[in-house]
């Protein structure tokens, strides 16, 4: 057991690692950012989103579902997609009273906190496969597939850090703390990777239910706050650049 959660250790601390890095962009910026450029980093956070939602949730939960259950592959991810936009559509709601108060100033941190749970939510299951597929490793099964998933899956958190971040800091906040809440957003990984395998057997048959629950989650962000927001030319072209990068890390290497 301890070496299989030293193994799920190793390989969620580098996904981790990757969206630290991501985060970390916020370094690099230097000024108040043009509207332009805001437009397109929501645009960019808009299409890693989408993409992510479709390859990186969707898709694996329709797998697995057809291959480790009895019911139809599309049921468990309707119906988990359903209740992340319904989970998200409730949080908006209690969000306190930004939807009659709408300055500049409440739109933007309304927004980012969307922004931050749904992207939080979509690393809960990534940690949780990492977390067992290292697990296994550990045992002997799939260390070349184990290390190419979290190779994937790390590349990929690169940009989402950044989509977090970024719009932080955009909102006013210092550098070192919009760094923390992208940082944040993928600390759930090492936690669930590593409680994964101590209820890996309670866990499984829920992986569906729960990749299809964050692409939920990330496209009602993705349809509610992001493309309105990100609407310009800047913002499309940011939209297309970002799910093109995610698409292709996905295929290639997921």
């Amino acid at each position: 057991m301890l070496r299989s959660l030293g193994w799920a250790a190793l390989g969620t601390g580098f996904t981790f690692l990757m969206t630290t890095l991501g985060a970390a962009m916020v370094f690099f910026l230097s000024g108040e950012p043009k509207p332009r450029f805001q437009k397109a980093m929501l645009g960019f956070a808009a299409g890693v989103m989408t993409a992510a939602s479709v390859w990186s949730l969707l898709l694996p939960a329709i797998e697995q579902a057809e291959t480790e259950s009895r019911l139809p592959g599309w049921l468990p991810a309707a119906a988990g997609m359903l209740s992340g936009v319904i989970f998200l559509a409730a949080l908006d709601s209690v969000l306190p009273h930004l939807r009659r108060n709408r300055t500049e100033s409440n739109v933007a941190w309304r927004q980012n906190t969307l922004l931050m749970t749904a992207i939080t939510l979509h690393n809960v299951p990534e940690g949780m496969a990492v977390g067992l597929a290292f697990a296994l490793a550990a045992n002997g099964e799939g260390a070349v597939g184990a290390m190419a998933l979290a190779l994937g899956i790390g590349i990929q958190n690169f940009p989402e850090g950044a989509a977090v971040a970024l719009p932080l800091r955009q909102e006013g906040r210092s550098r070192s703390r919009a760094f923390l809440g992208g940082m944040l957003s993928g600390a759930v990984e090492p936690v669930f990777g590593i409680l994964v395998v101590l209820i890996a057997a309670w866990t499984q048959p829920l992986m569906p239910w729960l990749l299809s629950f964050a692409a939920g989650a990330m496209l009602y962000v993705v349809v509610e706050e992001l493309v309105p927001q990100a609407h310009s030319r800047a913002g499309t072209c940011g939209f297309v650049g970002g799910f093109l990068i995610m698409m292709v890390l996905d295929v290639a290497l997921g």
